[in-house]
């Protein structure tokens, strides 16, 4: 049994204080939606490089620093649930390399995470300017507009 709709965030390892809650709960709950899919329980942890490693070596077996790691958690198909963990180190670093708001570049994160529970790959070049191109799309819908 799917539990009820949440969001949660929470930090690990860092200080961060994600502006605009309630807008991104919205957001995402909107995509999900948008994606003919419901949504469960899902956790997004901002945290370091050095956890994400950790979880990159532990349970995916990279061996190679990530900006975000996702885990399914669904129970039943069309179900989103799941934790998105994303290296707020790393949001930074993406924000100045591509003259991104910093704000914006943890909303990018959130929906790529978001975009790999809905099934979304970025394997080949072709997955990846599909996940490029979803992103975008859902980066300029409102509030983000």
């Amino acid at each position: 049994m799917t539990n009820a709709p949440e969001i949660y965030f929470f930090n690990e390892q860092v200080s961060f204080q994600l502006t605009d809650k309630r807008k991104i709960r919205a957001w995402v709950f909107q995509t999900v939606e948008n994606e003919e899919h419901r949504l469960g329980v899902l956790n997004i942890i901002f945290t370091n490089d050095e956890l994400l490693i950790q979880l990159n070596k532990e349970y995916l077996k990279h061996f190679t620093l990530t900006d975000i790691i996702t885990f399914d958690l669904s129970e039943s198909r069309g179900t989103v649930e799941g934790d998105i963990y994303i290296s707020i180190e790393r949001a930074k670093e993406n924000a100045r390399a591509y003259r991104e708001p910093f704000q914006r570049e943890v909303r990018r994160l959130i929906i790529h995470g978001v975009l790999h529970l809905l099934g979304y790959r970025d394997k080949t070049r072709d997955e990846q300017d599909e996940m490029r191109a979803r992103e975008e799309y859902y980066l300029s819908l409102p509030p983000w507009a």
